[in-house]
């Protein structure tokens, strides 16, 4: 695992190597662990959702309880071990807790028009703390056309909980939302330096 986290990092291809002012800034350091924990999620809503597909199950809120839910635990856990704030955004939320902020959604923007880019970074200051923010996409798998398809095919559960849900109508391969993780640092940094990772 640790061997293709570090394959991902080779991925990076920073946006401001089309900028003239000399080579562009490498991704620092402290972002390779926060790029581990992030794949390391994401493999593991990846392989919830597919498990589900296979029960043959009806969705209910026991499968939200088995597929969702152990992901926003474990995120909770990643970010309290090392102090960053990592949270799921979207611009079609469900939970109004998860609507995109004007950087996620700037990003959000960016990966709908570039559907192979899959991860950016940007140096930034969050409450008052300069560091770095990492965005890793979220894709909808066929898995996720349970609650996340069409808006009368959701489980009544959603229908029930959420009357405002705006994240229906997804397909195979959509961007569904964006990971984001803000490490902090303590040194100082430019706020415009970037990158991005295929």
């Amino acid at each position: 695992m640790a061997a293709a986290a570090a394959g991902a990092l080779l991925l990076w291809a920073p946006v401001a190597a089309a900028q003239e002012a000399g080579p562009p800034e490498p991704p620092p350091d402290e972002l390779g662990e926060a790029v581990r924990e992030i794949e390391r999620l994401d493999a593991l809503r990846s392989g919830l959702a597919r498990s589900f597909l296979g029960s043959g199950g009806d969705v209910d809120r026991e499968t939200f309880r088995n597929v969702c839910q152990p992901v926003g635990k474990e995120m909770k856990s990643v970010a309290a071990e090392n102090g960053w704030t990592v949270s799921q955004m979207a611009i079609r939320f469900r939970n109004p807790a998860h609507r995109a902020d004007s950087a996620a959604r700037t990003v959000m923007e960016e990966m709908e028009r570039d559907p192979e880019l899959m991860g950016t970074w940007r140096r930034t200051t969050m409450d008052g703390r300069e560091g770095v923010r990492y965005f890793r996409r979220i894709t909808v798998e066929r898995a996720c056309l349970a609650c996340h398809g069409a808006k009368e095919e959701r489980p009544a559960f959603v229908k029930e909980g959420y009357p405002e849900d705006r994240a229906h109508g997804f397909e195979v391969g959509d961007l569904r939302g964006v990971y984001s993780v803000f490490v902090p640092e303590d040194g100082g940094g430019d706020a415009s330096d970037d990158g991005e990772r295929r």
